[in-house]
């Protein structure tokens, strides 16, 4: 078996997705060189190609830092240096290969899957490690050694074996989003917690094509602001690999580095032309907390002093909440957050007239994990569509009126929660909580198609003096979907419900009575026009 094996930069391994639909591994390499014909990385999951992108864009930074598209050797050096690179990269719609491919073939011995001294993304003859199959490492089976999945996507010989090119996505993948489950091998070791990617509520913007794709997350202003990032260092570069377990490290101050991160010591473990297993050690991690060089994740301020400095913590995403709901969270305007890298960039871009495109797409991919991160328990994705505009100065008081309309939804939803609630109660049932939460995920799931297209129908250059009357037509609209719901709900409550009984209230002693008619009917007065709906909620306030 050769030592040196399976060249990332020529092998084909990352799977895209092309214009037509169809898919295709593609080299490094080959990826940049035809970008614009490829739609989008295509991998097993939607938080493998957030890993890889990630790769990829360490590419970029560590190319474009330091040289113009001409390939002369010009580090940004300014703010304006900075914004008049990323346009000359974007209004050219290509990536120039000549430079990508001469620095990336002048470290092409460090991107081996498999090398006597530094194989990619790995140490070397890592020792003292706990050692795990390629259901472990598979990140669609996320098997441990002393746990399997009922329903494993693979058995057999196809769960022990991985071929070299899936075995390098799920590399990447596992360094980013490891579980902790992985014991230290002495006492005393600071836990790293979960992979860096796995801590963050991820967020990447998307365009048309891939090469759209990686320009728009291209960010070479801290924040979008006016501070430029330290000097280039991904992993590749580094003279030495580090193979000390659990090391706690200062935040890296450029992007190629922070990219890069080496959440988890690994070595791949091959046998007749497979991977069939891995061996792991945790690695380098930091403070999560005002981790502020992360571009790619949704804020929350998790101080608990009002007065005091804020403290903001990656905002992990739930799979049960829709993007759209933390659309306060994405543009920075609900109290105590901050608004994503990413996003701040793109609103510099958009605000300075660097970027010609109406709307902007973003998409969320994350790890749900259980019991202190120790397993892996899911992994979902979502996405959001708006103008442009909704960035910029010209589209501030329509956020506004977009968070209101939330609110009011919200709201809506909620009176659907309340219904459940009297109509369990109408009916004699103990169990509470689960109808109410039943009732308002299905209200959000009908109502969550027809906002996404209200949310990215509005245009604040051409609908600034239409405020009222668009929140009008979606108010309208989205009360009708409430109330056709609390409709439906009534008619399967049952004899039972439209009978009622009589409940008294432990806490007062007095007693009230709940029928499915009285409990509509209150329904339908609560959901009748926004004053009553939002008079009901200032009371409560």
């Amino acid at each position: 078996m050769l030592e040196k094996e399976f060249n990332l930069l020529n092998e084909p391994w990352i799977m895209v997705m092309k214009e037509g639909g169809e898919t295709q591994e593609v080299s490094i390499l080959e990826l940049f060189r035809k970008a614009p014909e490829h739609r989008s990385l295509a991998g097993e999951l939607p938080t493998q190609d957030v890993a890889i992108l990630r790769l990829l864009l360490a590419v970029l930074h560590a190319v474009f830092g330091r040289y113009d598209i001409n390939g002369n050797f010009a580090p940004l050096a300014s703010p304006y240096a900075a914004l008049e690179r990323w346009k000359a990269l974007w209004d050219k719609g290509s990536f120039p290969m000549e430079i990508i491919e001469k620095y990336l073939l002048h470290f092409e011995d460090r991107f081996y899957l498999f090398h006597p001294e530094h194989p990619f993304y790995q140490v070397a003859g890592i020792e003292k490690a706990t050692s795990y199959t390629a259901a472990k490492l598979n990140g669609e089976l996320s098997e441990s050694n002393n746990k399997s999945r009922l329903f494993p996507q693979r058995a057999g010989s196809q769960k022990l074996a991985l071929q070299y090119s899936e075995a390098a996505r799920w590399l990447i993948y596992i360094n980013a989003f490891d579980d902790t489950a992985a014991k230290p091998t002495q006492k005393g070791l600071p836990s790293p917690g979960a992979g860096w990617l796995g801590k963050l509520g991820l967020i990447t913007a998307v365009g048309k094509n891939l090469f759209e794709t990686l320009t728009l997350n291209l960010v070479f202003l801290k924040n979008g602001g006016d501070e430029l990032w330290g000097e280039e260092a991904p992993v590749w570069e580094s003279e030495k690999v580090k193979s000390e377990e659990r090391r706690e490290i200062t935040i890296p101050d450029n992007p190629s580095a922070l990219l890069t991160l080496q959440s988890r010591r690994l070595c791949l473990k091959r046998h007749e032309d497979k991977v069939v297993g891995c061996e792991l050690l945790g690695g380098d991690f930091f403070p999560k907390e005002n981790a502020l060089m992360e571009q790619m994740t949704l804020w929350r301020n998790a101080s608990k002093k009002k007065t005091g400095p804020p403290e903001y913590n990656p905002k992990r995403h739930d799979p049960s909440r829709q993007l759209w709901r933390d659309f306060s969270v994405l543009t920075g305007q609900s109290e105590g957050n901050r608004t994503p890298g990413i996003i701040s960039w793109l609103a510099r871009l958009k605000g300075e007239q660097l970027i010609s495109r109406t709307h902007f797409h973003f998409m969320t991919a994350a790890v749900k994990y259980g019991d202190k991160d120790f397993f892996a328990d899911d992994v979902f994705s979502d996405s959001i569509t708006f103008s442009g505009e909704l960035l910029t100065d010209l589209g501030e008081s329509w956020v506004n009126r977009i968070i209101g309309e939330i609110e009011t939804t919200d709201r809506l939803v909620d009176q659907v929660g309340q219904l459940a609630r009297n109509l369990v109660k109408a009916s004699g049932n103990a169990e509470i909580n689960g109808p109410r939460n039943a009732a308002k995920e299905q209200a959000y799931y009908r109502i969550n198609q027809p906002f996404r297209r209200w949310l990215a129908s509005i245009d604040p250059h051409k609908d600034d003096d239409k405020k009222d009357e668009l929140c009008s037509q979606w108010w309208e609209q989205a009360k009708g979907i409430i109330q056709d719901l609390g409709k439906e709900m009534v008619n399967k409550s049952g004899p039972q419900a439209f009978a009622g009984r009589v409940e008294k209230d432990e806490r007062t002693g007095k007693e009230y009575r709940y029928t499915a008619p009285e409990a509509y009917n209150r329904f339908l007065y609560q959901t009748s026009n926004r004053e009553t709906l939002n008079r009901l909620y200032k009371k409560e306030d």
